[in-house]
């Protein structure tokens, strides 16, 4: 005798945000009755904090209350049916369930990171007698914060990238001559707009193989010890392949993906932000790259 347990939620891109109610049903399906001690449902949200292991050691206190206990935002668990019997065929149960905080605690946006997932979910648990194995089911929803009211002033940003522009070079004299020239249109961005913007390569005495705009998530972990702060790929796109015209503009344009970005995060134990590097890449493939800090927001 199988039975199946399925979450559907009412919002198919399962979106919410903090304050609305989370509603769906509870589908069950069997050939026959199904006896079982009890149906519950348990919502919950979670920060997981982890070290990169060149941290674990700098920080071990830190890494210690982080292992054992994530963050909770929230948490809520409900009965669903009391125990008895599910008839045969398909049964649907709605449930309801507020996206209330306790205390000043907020609804951080969903996450996908390295070092920091902010993640929630809902488990349905069908107990049954010792003999039948018990049921369960875990869908993931989605958070998005509250738009910010203020409104967002575009902050553009002119680039010069030449052999003196550069750091971390150890010998200057010996770089090949190259002047490229560009803009951003903002850095404070919007999270549901693309990144946009221009550049043109002069001049460069030697050919270009490459051009890329590489989106990087810099995560800081920490507490009273200290701060480990890790910076990973997030998406690498090419915006130019090999030798491109001189004096030609060439445009920037890079969609934020969704999960794995969200709007720039600083609470007392982490920080989530963001920047884009512009790299170019020599024909002896040797990498020039340039910097810059996003703000994301949503609005």
């Amino acid at each position: 005798m199988s039975a199946s347990l399925d979450i559907r939620l009412k919002r198919a891109n399962k979106v919410y945000h903090e304050g609305e109610v989370l509603a769906g049903v509870v589908v069950i399906v069997s050939k026959e009755t199904v006896q079982h001690q009890g149906i519950s449902l348990t919502m919950e949200g979670l920060v997981n904090l982890q070290l990169s292991s060149k941290s674990v050691g700098v920080f071990e206190a830190f890494y210690n209350s982080v292992k054992v206990r994530p963050i909770q935002l929230i948490t809520s668990n409900i009965e669903v049916v009391k125990p008895g019997k599910v008839p045969g065929g398909k049964t649907e149960i709605p449930f309801e369930f507020p996206l209330h905080t306790k205390g000043n605690k907020v609804l951080y946006e969903t996450y996908h990171g390295v070092f920091v997932n902010i993640q929630y979910t809902l488990r349905c648990d069908m107990k049954r007698s010792l003999l039948a194995k018990d049921l369960s089911k875990t869908c993931e929803f989605m958070v998005h914060c509250l738009p910010q009211k203020a409104k967002l002033q575009p902050t553009p940003v002119d680039f010069n990238i030449t052999p003196e522009t550069l750091q971390n070079i150890r010998e200057r004299s010996l770089l090949p001559k190259f002047l490229i020239r560009g803009h951003l249109d903002a850095t404070n961005c919007v999270i549901t707009q693309p990144l946009t913007g221009e550049l043109v390569v002069q001049s460069s005495d030697v050919a270009i193989k490459s051009i890329e705009l590489q989106l990087v998530r810099v995560e800081t972990c920490g507490c009273a010890e200290g701060y480990a702060r890790d910076a990973t790929e997030i998406q690498n796109i090419q915006i130019a392949e090999g030798d491109v015209c001189h004096s030609l503009p060439i445009p920037i344009y890079m969609v934020f993906p969704r999960l794995f970005t969200c709007p720039t995060l600083e609470t007392t134990n982490f920080k989530v932000e963001f920047e884009v590097n512009v790299v170019i890449v020599l024909h002896d493939d040797h990498l020039i790259t340039e910097n810059f800090p996003l703000k994301l927001c949503r609005v």
